[in-house]
C-alpha cells in the first residue's frame, strides 16, 4: 500500500550530499584545496610553512564565503557570477538584426556623453529576445523554442471563505498542478494605473451634462486628480503563460523533414490551445476565468515586460503597429 510522500516546498533546492553542502558546494571547495594543495607542493622546500597559511588563509576565507553564505536564498558564488556577465553585456542594445559600426572618418573626432573620444565599444549591440513575434490570435512566437500563450486569470478571496471552501480552492489548484505536462509560469505583475486618460474623458464630458451631473463629474475627476498626484496606484494582474515545444518528443528541429515547417508551428499551436483550454476547465470549479490575452494586448504585456518603468498607459502600448506593419494612415491628434 503506497502512502503520500511530503514534497519540500522548494522543489529546485540541490540535494545535500555531505551535512548542508551540496555536490556543487563540494566541488568548488574541493578544487580549491586541490589546487591549494599542489601549490604547497611545488613550494614547501622555498617557502616557509606561516608564510604560505598567511597566503593561503585568505583565499580559502574568500572561497567559503562565496559557497556557503546566501542572500535571499542565492548563494554569493551564483550572485558574483551573474555580476560578472552583467558588467561583460553591452549597455545599450538596440532593437536589429546587425549594428555596423560607423566608418573611421566619421568618428575620428567624435565623442561620447561624457566628452571622451569615441570608441568601437560605444557602438549598440543587436539586443536579443526570445519572443519574436506575436500572432494574430495572440501566440506568441519563440522561434525555434516553440510558442507560447498569454492567459489573464481572475481571482478569489480566499481569506474570506470557510475552511472547507478553502480546502476546495486548494484541491482545485492541485488538480492544476498535477494535470502539468509542459513548462507553464504563473507571474503576478504590479503596474502603475494611469488615470491622465480618464480624467481628460470626464471633463471633457462634464459640460454637456445636467448641472448637478456636471458638478459631480467635475468633483470625480478633480479627486482622481489628487489620488493620481498623492500616492502611486498600482494594479495587480494574475497571468497564466503556457509554453509549447515545437517537438515535444526531443525532436531537433534540424533534424526535422524540410518543408514541414508550418505544419509543425501549427500543430504546436494546436496542443498550446488545448492546455489551455483544459486549464480554464480545471479552474472553473474555483470560479476562476481564464481569458486568453489577444494580440494587442499580448504585445503590451510584453512592452511592459521590458520596460517596466515607462509611463505608456497598456491601452496605448496595444495599439502600437508591429514591426512588419506598414503605416497607412496618421494619427488625427498629430495632424491637429
Amino acid at each position: 500500500m503506497t502512502g503520500p510522500v511530503r514534497i519540500p516546498s522548494d522543489i529546485d533546492r540541490e540535494d545535500q550530499l555531505l551535512g548542508p553542502l551540496t555536490a556543487r558546494q563540494l566541488t568548488i571547495l574541493g578544487v580549491t584545496a586541490l589546487l591549494l594543495y599542489g601549490v604547497w607542493t611545488f613550494v614547501e622546500h622555498v617557502v616557509p610553512v606561516w608564510v604560505f597559511l598567511a597566503v593561503a588563509a585568505p583565499i580559502v576565507v574568500a572561497v567559503a564565503t562565496l559557497v556557503l553564505v546566501r542572500r535571499d536564498g542565492v548563494p554569493l558564488e551564483r550572485l558574483a557570477l551573474a555580476a560578472l556577465t552583467h558588467a561583460r553585456q553591452p549597455r545599450e542594445q538596440v532593437a536589429a538584426d546587425q549594428v555596423l559600426a560607423p566608418p573611421e572618418w566619421a568618428t575620428r573626432a567624435a565623442t561620447d556623453t561624457h566628452g571622451r573620444p569615441w570608441s568601437h565599444s560605444a557602438v549598440p549591440a543587436p539586443l536579443g529576445l526570445p519572443a519574436t513575434g506575436v500572432g494574430e490570435t495572440g501566440l506568441i512566437d519563440l522561434g525555434a523554442d516553440g510558442v507560447a500563450v498569454v492567459a489573464v486569470c481572475s481571482t478569489v478571496n480566499f481569506a474570506l471563505r470557510t475552511p472547507g471552501e478553502q480546502a476546495a480552492l486548494v484541491g482545485v489548484f492541485a488538480r492544476l498542478l498535477h494535470s502539468l505536462t509542459a513548462p507553464v509560469q504563473l507571474l503576478i505583475r504590479a503596474a502603475r494605473i494611469e488615470l491622465g486618460g480618464q480624467i481628460a474623458e470626464l471633463r471633457a464630458a462634464a459640460p454637456g451634462l445636467p448641472p448637478a451631473l456636471e458638478a459631480a463629474c467635475v468633483e470625480h475627476a478633480d479627486y482622481l486628480d489628487q489620488l493620481s498626484r498623492s500616492t502611486v496606484l498600482l494594479r495587480r494582474q494574475v497571468l497564466l503563460v503556457l509554453r509549447e515545444p515545437l517537438h515535444p518528443h526531443g525532436i531537433s528541429p534540424r533534424s526535422a523533414p524540410q518543408g514541414d515547417g508550418d505544419a509543425v508551428v501549427r500543430a504546436a499551436e494546436t496542443r498550446v490551445a488545448r492546455r489551455l483550454a483544459e486549464a480554464a476547465d480545471v479552474l472553473a470549479p474555483a470560479g476562476i476565468t481564464v481569458t486568453p490575452l489577444a494580440s494587442g494586448q499580448a504585445r503590451a504585456v510584453l512592452t511592459a515586460a521590458c520596460n517596466p518603468e515607462s509611463a505608456l498607459p497598456t491601452d496605448t502600448a496595444a495599439l502600437l503597429a508591429r514591426p512588419e506593419e506598414v503605416i497607412t494612415t496618421t494619427d488625427p491628434e498629430d495632424t491637429a
